[in-house]
């Protein structure tokens, strides 16, 4: 992994960015403006040019090439391409490495999605050649680029490296876009890609599999000795089998807390690499420690998120100990989950593929830019198998059958790992996640208690920042409520409501009782609403939502949306697209949570809500009105074919009151407006 930077027709001090993000690099650097290409061992050494240039800081692990490279134009990058030698021979380029057969290639061949398709890897660079420059990473994310267009055109391989720039409206590049922008004219354009699952899969779905994980695995090991983070589970396990099968030299570290009893993790690994013959080193934290390590990690990763500081602390205590080895490659098992149906929400999935395509497209969002910060502040370069390109896409084509058997996840990655000559009780353990594994969530929630504070609200005091910037996607109802107020809950910052108001009533996508009342709650949260008016036509009012969300993105700097989703796919997987589209991470934290579950928490949390329409046989006028409460979840226990959680359409609802309001609304009056006995609409005049 490398550094990478840019800064175009604007100015601010380039090598203080560097020094931000230094540890990408320690085998160089080098500053490129449009005339000349300066190189130096560190940062200090390089010319302060302050605008219009590109920057890179070497990590090196295939052949030692100091960038930037300049020919036609001028390249940086943070890659790693595994088949550059093949795609080399193909060219006839003789190049060095593999970023300057990159370069190569799109000097040759220009910039497309069918160029990109060629390569077998994965990076994050930039081009500039006549006049454009063009930035770029591989199509799921895992290695990192963040840009900003509010003052000329800037990115940068680490978000805080354009905080140094004095940049506030920073982005992360979404993976399926290429971003070009005219030095000249000062416009920025954007090019989609698409991720798709193979076609016309081979049907001898074990042995593919096999033989792509195989290939996924030996294709990233390095020459010298490496690193695996490695829990004792069957994806860390099922890398490291086959790396010792290569006969290759390898270590494998495991994280823990110490205490009164051994971590789960570190258990699991000693047994797993006792029993295989890896070597294991581990590294176990005291609980006063802990606090020190958040010191360093919440601001390195930019989040405050308990899972991903949880899973962070986990990861960089083992990354740390790979360090003093002088370890410069490190493996992880992220992304099995995705690719074989790993989670609980997947055995829950109408379509599982569908679920594991949307997990797998957010991953840069969730996981990846976390690891790649910790593996490069230890100096480390990051490798994700899982993440192979040809195997996720023959993944994603898999039967669910093959993945899902009854209650046994992952049954086709199990079945391999046992084939390969992995013990069947290793073969078979269930996942337990790195923050709960190793005891650091437990750590957390210690010390939060001890401060008498939420653990989101204990570690947002090393990072004072909000998150993500997010839009709540606002319909007036519980569910969409409470999914704002539980990413609030989670340092992310509601910046605006959106709230469609649809024409027809029977919107496939949108709640269409009282939505004129969502003012009234902005007023109360003090934050800006979005209306927009919609016809409702099927499909056709995704083009207003997507109007919308580009009007918030602009206006107020959006960077996601929490939508309050449970099991509708039709929503979730509509408004995932338009998100995608305009470059939007998407939050569903009800996602697949048992609904009986969430209408209980929302009783318990404070929220005052009422139903406010009824379609569905057992629902009948009577019910308008009535309190979402304990109560009434009994009594919608009690009719048979109903959607408790009412998103089939079978009812409706109306907050009154949330933690999320400064004062509660007041029913003035209110109406019933009925269809027949089953089909009914309450309408309701309110005031704060």
């Amino acid at each position: 992994m490398c550094g990478i930077l840019g800064i175009f027709n604007a100015s601010g001090n380039v090598k203080e960015a560097l020094l931000s993000m230094a540890e990408r690099g320690r085998d160089g650097c080098g500053i490129c403006d449009s005339s000349n290409c300066h190189y130096s061992p560190d940062i200090a050494g390089l010319p302060a040019i302050t605008t219009n240039c590109m920057a890179h800081l070497l990590h090196s692990v295939v052949g030692c090439v100091n960038q930037p490279l300049k020919k036609k134009g001028i390249f940086i990058a943070n890659c790693e391409i595994y088949n550059w030698n093949i795609l080399d021979k193909k060219y006839s380029f003789n190049s060095r490495n593999d970023a300057e057969l990159l370069m190569d290639l799109l000097e040759k061949k220009g910039i497309s999605e069918e160029v990109l398709d060629e390569l077998d890897g994965v990076y994050a660079v930039a081009y500039l050649g006549e006049g454009k420059v063009h930035i770029m990473r591989d199509i799921l994310g895992v290695k990192p680029l963040w840009y900003s267009i509010e003052e000329g055109f800037c990115f940068a391989s680490e978000r805080k490296a354009l905080v140094k720039l004095g940049l506030k409206k920073i982005e992360e590049l979404n993976p399926r876009i290429i971003m070009s922008y005219d030095t000249k004219s000062g416009e920025a354009m954007q090019t989609r890609r698409q991720f798709l699952a193979s076609s016309n899969l081979d049907s001898n779905y074990a042995a593919v599999t096999e033989k792509l994980l195989l290939e996924a695995v030996s294709k990233r090991i390095p020459d010298g000795k490496f690193g695996i983070l490695f829990s004792g589970g069957i994806d860390s396990t099922f890398i490291a089998k086959i790396c010792k099968d290569s006969g290759r030299e390898f270590v494998c570290y495991a994280a823990g807390i110490k205490g009164e009893r051994e971590s789960f993790d570190i258990i699991q690994a000693k047994d797993a690499a006792s029993r295989l013959g890896f070597k294991l080193k581990t590294i176990e934290i005291s609980k006063e420690d802990v606090e020190q390590y958040l010191a360093k990690i919440v601001p390195l990763i930019e989040d405050s998120n308990v899972v991903k500081v949880g899973v962070g602390i986990t990861m960089f205590a083992a990354c740390e100990l790979a360090r003093k080895d002088g370890i410069k490659v490190i493996f992880s098992g992220l992304g099995s989950e995705e690719l074989f149906a790993g989670y609980e929400r997947h055995k829950n999935a109408l379509d599982v593929n569908v679920e594991c395509l949307s997990g797998l497209l957010k991953i840069y969002e969730r996981d990846l830019y976390r690891d790649d910060v910790i593996t490069m502040h230890n100096n480390l370069e990051l490798r994700l198998p899982f993440l192979d390109k040809a195997l996720a896409r023959y993944a994603l084509g898999i039967p669910a059958e093959m993945k899902i058997l009854t209650e046994r996840n992952k049954a086709i990655l199990r079945d391999v790992a046992k084939k390969i000559g992995i013990p069947v009780d290793i073969a078979e353990r269930k996942k337990k996640a790195a923050q709960y594994g190793s005891g650091f969530d437990r750590a957390i929630g210690k010390l939060a208690r001890n401060e008498k504070m939420s653990k989101s609200a204990y570690l947002e005091r090393f990072y004072r920042k909000p998150n993500v910037k997010l839009a709540a996607l606002w319909s007036t109802g519980k569910d969409s409520a409470y999914a704002a107020w539980l990413m609030k809950k989670q340092n992310y910052e509601i910046s605006c409501l959106i709230c469609l108001k649809s024409a027809n009533k029977d919107s496939y996508m949108f709640h269409t009782p009282n939505v004129g009342i969502a003012n009234l709650h902005a007023e109360s949260m003090k934050v800006p609403l979005i209306m927009k008016e919609t016809a409702g036509t099927k499909e056709e009012e995704l083009d207003d939502l997507r109007d919308a969300l580009a009007e918030a993105k602009e206006r107020y700097g959006i960077q996601g949306v929490v939508s309050g989703a449970i099991f509708s796919n039709y929503q979730r997987e509509r408004i995932e697209r338009v998100c995608d589209r305009l470059s939007l991470k998407i939050f569903s934290p009800l996602w697949h949570k048992d609904q009986e579950a969430v209408l209980g928490e929302i009783s318990s949390n404070g929220f005052e809500a009422i139903i406010v329409s009824i379609a569905a046989e057992g629902l009948t006028k009577e019910w308008l009105g009535k309190r979402i409460d304990f109560d009434l979840i009994r009594k919608l226990k009690s009719l048979k074919g109903i959607n408790i959680s009412g998103e089939g359409g079978e009812y409706d609802s109306l907050v009154i009151n949330c933690p999320l309001f400064t004062k509660p609304l007041k029913v003035l009056g209110s109406k019933i407006e009925e269809d027949t006995k089953n089909s009914a609409r309450l309408h309701v005049e309110c005031l704060l």
